[in-house]
């Protein structure tokens, strides 16, 4: 997958104090309504939240896989996380506040997140919900036997796809698979591809 851009990979990284300090803070979404494909992370890390930008950390695979798929003419920086509202796609997580790992979050803080999601999903109805991991779409929803790509169920109006966490750390898929999954979400978003895709039939 393509680095990030000359410019932003220069930026100043934070300070261990910064890292330190960005416990607990949030990241404002990048929503709007009615968008193709809001994406749903897990909660912000400590790096994400100490520049204020989805995804920032760089070893994240988020961005490169977004192009991969096809979702962006060129690699997106972070910090032009914005840049996805006029091709209709957006960025949320379940739980807003940040931390060092998303193994700090208590299931029940988890399910609140869901509660809140669901009511985001009302106000905004994206027509699709992607959801960056298979573990907290199971506990905040409670379908622990949900699997990768498309769901029988909806949120609101919103259908549900779950794709795998862009985490380096996620040694399960690599830059490849991560493309390949990311270009099967985006071929079924596109209005063309209704009733054409390979995966169960979306609700649209």
């Amino acid at each position: 997958m393509s680095r990030l851009p000359r410019a932003d990979a220069a930026r100043r990284r934070p300070s261990r104090a910064e890292l330190l300090a960005a416990r607990g803070k949030t990241v404002p979404d990048v929503i709007d309504a009615e968008l193709a494909v809001l994406f749903v992370g897990i909660n912000p890390g400590l790096y994400t939240a100490a520049i204020g930008h989805h995804f920032g950390r760089p070893g994240n695979r988020f961005w490169p896989a977004l192009h991969a798929g096809g979702f962006t003419p060129r690699l997106f920086s972070p910090f032009e996380e914005r840049s996805l509202l006029p091709l209709r796609y957006g960025i949320t997580n379940v739980v807003a506040r940040a931390t060092a790992s998303a193994d700090e979050l208590t299931p029940a803080e988890v399910i609140e997140g869901g509660r809140r999601l669901t009511g985001k999903a009302r106000r905004y109805r994206p027509r699709l919900l992607a959801f960056l991991g298979i573990g907290s779409y199971r506990v905040a929803f409670a379908r622990p036997r949900a699997t990768l790509g498309a769901q029988p169920e909806t949120i609101g109006s919103s259908c549900v796809w779950i794709l795998p966490n862009p985490s380096g750390l996620n040694a399960h898929y690599q830059a490849a698979d991560l493309a390949r999954l990311f270009r099967q979400l985006h071929e079924a978003a596109r209005p063309s591809s209704r009733g054409g895709s390979k995966e169960p039939p979306l609700p649209w």
